[in-house]
């Protein structure tokens, strides 16, 4: 994954699964507009911790003091914009690109670490 990516991982994953709860809404006819759950928001900030900790730091300081105070602003941020509503075509029209990008990511990673497998 790229070295900044983690950064923008909360709100991707955050978008792809707004995009899926969109996407559904649409198909079944039961819901017009997508709640932004703070659960999905904490969900997302969940993935980019733990792949953040894969992160090269240029300096020990950075894992903690830049870290951990993004992360926590993101979660902030999820948890205070949780009573929006979001019109499903919209979420649908931006989660399922986002989530077909975050598939073609692993799939394009999981290729690299395979040939580099090989390699040795």
């Amino acid at each position: 994954m790229g070295q900044h990516l983690w950064l923008a991982l909360p709100f991707l994953f955050s978008a792809a699964v707004f995009g899926l709860m969109g996407s559904a809404g649409l198909l079944t006819a039961s819901w017009s507009t997508v709640p932004l759950s703070p659960v999905v928001s904490g969900a997302g900030v969940a993935v980019a911790a733990a792949v953040s900790g894969g992160v090269r730091w240029r300096r020990g300081w950075q894992r903690v003091w830049l870290r951990w105070p993004y992360l926590v602003a993101v979660l902030g941020g999820g948890v205070v914009v949780g009573a929006v509503e979001v019109p499903a075509v919209a979420a649908t029209v931006v989660g399922v690109p986002v989530l077909l990008g975050l598939v073609l990511q692993c799939v394009m990673q999981s290729d690299e670490s395979r040939q580099a497998a090989d390699c040795r």
